[in-house]
């Protein structure tokens, strides 16, 4: 009778000690909730384009306040809020889920501070100012789910700020990279276009538009004096002195990326795996080449013959392309066809309902891709997700039209598909959109986003999907090559003293990429450090954790439970990704 007395109590003081703990997790969880949001509500009233960008609408007819003044006050922001959360949010008491929100928000302000004692986007891009502009306004008519006449109205305050923002260009601007100049005045043409037609479409028919007719010829005006300016006394100051600097580069990337590994490692490991991938695109190269030269011998199994090889083949297959009137409807059939399969192989379960839509890219944002995917606000998940396809901008040359359809032929298309819709970008923006965790829902890991994207292309050809066709098997090794020489090109680019014409050989010749890809490829690369690594990045962890999770399981591995057991915790980054998904599989 003692004994069970004494199993009683301590099972009962088990409890009591276990709710305790719940009970003072669940505090601190709430401080730290509680604190995340007072900060960013007063980093939305200091940055509304922010607000409207995450779904938050309280800040909409509000624009942001570019002067260096005002840039101090949010630096100050960023300082004040890292003091204040190792003060008054215990990281101990938190629950695991807790302590990644609180590792996540403390890192996040670290890179803020970071970039802004290291970095000088404010003097060095015309582009943050021209987004501004476009952002403020194409974003209330695109996504926001408030009354159309209360987004107009919102987008006609925001456009009597245009002065001031384009007066805070020309007071900040100086000696910008010239391949970070040539893009603004490309886009800036295009957001002039923007204001004097394509906004009238977004807007339709509306008791507004004397007034939003007016706004406009005044945008216009603005847009044109800021084109004078681009092409005028900034063009002249402009340098190629773009390159970021090894030192620089290693911080931001380890930082960007909070992938817990280095520049060094990265590289090396791209390295091993271009190598790796090319060799696997020459076995399929070389069972495709009967189809296309069936007259001809395969050329010999040597480095020269193999690119030849590939080369050719790759070049066949890229003849096999649309027209750029019909790109949208062609993404729009490849999106029924891959939302099939993913259903029929219960690849994971699709959002419900489906808020993608399909959509011409405008010409303000055109000329360096052919797609992307604009996710639903995190913070208004009703509105609508937008993948873009972009027909080729309006100035470019026949030859260039030629190489950049060809580039993505109808095969390419399904694998860019693929990583911009289902299950890439739309799928796991939409399952990320759904978390409880406010801190995750705002702060998204660029490895973990792109990486999700990279990983689907090729998971969903080893389930099936194409039914062995090798012409898409080739383009989806030929795609995943290029994230890999992405992340050789960024470190290259930025660490060494690469040229332009090493690049353009290394991305033409090596990684089989065509003259206008490759070029539109060094132009961001000049302008973005470290992005570029973040698809070859995630993919590896993404792919490396199904792999360790699939053998550590046998049997019991579900392929779309562990696909939704990685997309359930929200966007965190990639280093927490075993350790969740375990826990979520109950695999050890």
């Amino acid at each position: 009778m003692k004994c069970s007395l004494r199993i009683l109590l301590a099972t009962l003081l088990i409890v009591w000690r276990s709710t305790s703990e719940v009970s003072a997790q669940s505090e601190a969880d709430g401080k730290l909730t509680a604190f995340f949001q007072s900060y960013l509500q007063e980093h939305f009233r200091q940055q509304p384009l922010d607000a409207t960008s995450l779904g938050d609408h309280h800040f909409d007819a509000l624009l942001d306040d570019l002067s260096p003044s005002a840039r101090a006050g949010w630096h100050e922001l960023a300082r004040r809020t890292l003091t204040e959360l190792l003060q008054r949010v215990p990281y101990a008491s938190l629950s695991r889920d807790g302590q990644i929100d609180f590792e996540i928000f403390r890192h996040n302000l670290e890179t803020q501070l970071w970039l802004d004692d290291n970095t000088h986007e404010f003097a060095e891009d015309p582009r943050i100012y021209c987004n501004t502009i476009n952002d403020s306004v194409y974003q209330l008519l695109t996504q926001s789910t408030l009354p159309k006449e209360t987004n107009i109205a919102n987008c006609l305050t925001r456009m009597a700020e245009f002065p001031r923002i384009v007066a805070a260009a020309k007071a900040s601007l100086s000696r910008p990279p010239k391949a970070v100049l040539e893009t603004a005045i490309r886009q800036n043409r295009g957001a002039i276009d923007f204001f004097q037609s394509d906004i009238f479409k977004l807007a339709g028919e509306t008791p507004q538009l004397a007034a939003l007719q007016k706004a406009c010829t005044n945008a216009v005006t603005v847009l044109e004096d800021y084109q004078h300016f681009l092409e005028g006394p900034l063009l002249a100051q402009a340098t190629d002195n773009w390159r970021l600097g090894k030192s620089k580069f290693n911080r931001k990337l380890e930082l960007i990326l909070d992938a817990g590994t280095t520049a060094d490692q990265v590289l090396a490991d791209a390295r091993a795996e271009f190598v790796s991938v090319r060799s696997e695109m020459y076995v399929v190269a070389r069972q495709l080449w009967s189809h296309y030269f069936p007259a001809q011998p395969v050329p010999p199994d040597d480095a020269g013959g193999r690119r030849e090889t590939i080369t050719k083949v790759i070049n066949a297959v890229n003849a096999e392309h649309g027209k750029p009137e019909e790109l949208v409807a062609d993404a729009q059939a490849a999106v029924r066809e891959i939302k099939a399969f993913i259903s029929d192989r219960h690849y994971l379960r699709l959002p419900e309902p489906d808020l993608c839509q399909v959509l011409e890219m405008p010409e303000f944002r055109r000329g360096n891709s052919l797609a992307y995917l604009e996710s639903a606000p995190p913070l208004d998940p009703a509105a609508a997700s937008h993948y873009a396809i972009s027909p080729p901008p309006a100035d470019w040359t026949p030859r260039q039209i030629a190489s950049f359809l060809e580039e993505y032929n109808h095969h390419m298309l399904k694998i860019l598909t693929i990583h911009e819709g289902y299950p890439g970008h739309y799928v796991q923006l939409e399952y990320a959109n759904r978390h409880p965790s406010l801190i995750r829902r705002v702060y998204q890991s660029g490895p973990f986003v792109e990486g999700w994207a990279v990983y689907g292309e090729i998971t969903m050809l080893n389930e099936g999907f194409g039914k062995g066709d090798l012409r898409l098997r080739l383009m989806q090794q030929k795609f995943y090559l290029r994230a890999v020489a992405n992340a050789i090109l960024d470190n290259q680019f930025h660490c060494t003293a690469m040229t332009d014409a090493e690049a353009m050989k290394f991305l033409q010749e090596d990684a089989f990429q065509s003259e206008g890809e490759a070029r539109l490829k060094l132009i961001r690369a000049k302008q973005s450090s470290t992005q570029l690594s973040t698809y070859f990045v995630g993919r590896m962890a993404h792919y490396r954790l199904h792999q360790q999770i699939a053998r550590e399981l046998g049997d019991r591995f579900d392929l779309g439970r562990y696909h939704e057991a990685v997309l359930s915790h929200g966007s965190v980054p990639v280093k927490y990704l075993p350790e969740l998904v375990r826990r979520s599989l109950g695999s050890k």
